[in-house]
């Protein structure tokens, strides 16, 4: 065989692989430009050094998104991301919070003050210790650092599941006065539990719109630059709108004015916490939600 008909032979091959090297590079700039393909929605959850949840209650996604009385909550969004679809599972409020923090409402249908370490199901804060990362609450109005009382003035120990877990210290449930005014400090995962009235369930939404803004801007602010996330939810809606709810993220890695109309509820974000948080366990039905997606960049 002579070198020049080696070189024919050669010839078209070689452009059989431009060509198709040609129509990857095509194919990669479609998916690049419009970032419709299933695998890149499911991109990877960032990994916050810590994050801050909140809780507020029994407020409608309308009587807060675009409302008046709720600037700070509006300016999140805007800064942040929304979740347009997210909605509580039940009524009344103790029940959600369960859902929320282990998966499953643990058998709680009423408001009624839950026995002191009566469950032993996973839950968020066994799964961070188990994982050997730091956990606490912070809640507004605890007479004490892991004081155990059903309610004391504008504190209500509903709004606190981490109590009716054998398997979470009480300790690790903390006065809001404790805080951190060094943020880098904070556990990797913490709740943030306001009062009756800081809560919007007792007062208006602008007080806890104010109180959230006083109390947790500063956070919120500093977390945007110091790889931490702020999720702000609620537990239930008024009763009155299907319970579809606020749902909010704010930090670093939330693409800023983002929003997603996936239909969400208190085991999507809570499959969401424990991806952020690098857990590999998922409590109740955590293990068959999928997380949030298409907020993160």
């Amino acid at each position: 065989m002579t070198a020049v008909t080696a070189r024919k032979r050669t010839r078209r091959p070689l452009t059989a692989l431009a060509g198709a090297a040609a129509l990857a590079a095509t194919a990669a700039g479609l998916w690049a430009t419009t970032g419709t393909t299933a695998s890149a929605q499911a991109a990877a959850l960032p990994a916050p050094d810590h994050i801050v949840v909140v809780v507020l209650e029994n407020k409608a996604y309308s009587q807060v998104i675009g409302a008046s009385g709720a600037p700070y909550l509006n300016s999140l969004k805007a800064g942040g991301a929304v979740l347009t679809q997210s909605y509580g599972l039940t009524h009344p409020s103790e029940p959600n919070y369960y859902m929320l923090f282990s998966g499953a409402a643990q058998g709680r249908t009423d408001d009624s003050c839950v026995p002191v370490g009566s469950m032993s199901a996973p839950n968020l804060a066994s799964e961070l210790l188990a994982a050997g990362q730091s956990w606490a609450s912070y809640n507004e109005g605890l007479p004490a650092q892991g004081s155990t009382v059903c309610s004391s003035g504008k504190y209500a120990q509903k709004h606190n599941p981490w109590f009716g877990f054998s398997n979470v210290p009480v300790n690790t449930a903390k006065t809001f006065a404790q805080f951190p005014s060094d943020y880098s400090t904070l556990p990797k995962v913490s709740f943030v539990i306001p009062d009756l009235c800081n809560d919007m369930h007792d007062c208006s939404v602008a007080t806890g719109d104010t109180w959230l803004k006083e109390k947790l801007g500063g956070y919120a602010e500093w977390a945007k630059t110091h790889n931490s996330l702020l999720a702000v939810t609620f537990d239930e809606d008024n009763r009155l709108s299907g319970n579809r709810i606020p749902t909010l993220f704010y930090g670093a890695h939330v693409a800023p004015g983002s929003s997603s109309a996936t239909t969400y509820n208190h085991y999507n974000v809570l499959r969401t916490l424990e991806e952020l948080a690098g857990l590999s366990a998922h409590a109740g039905n955590a293990a068959s939600a999928s997380a949030v997606t298409g907020i993160w960049n």
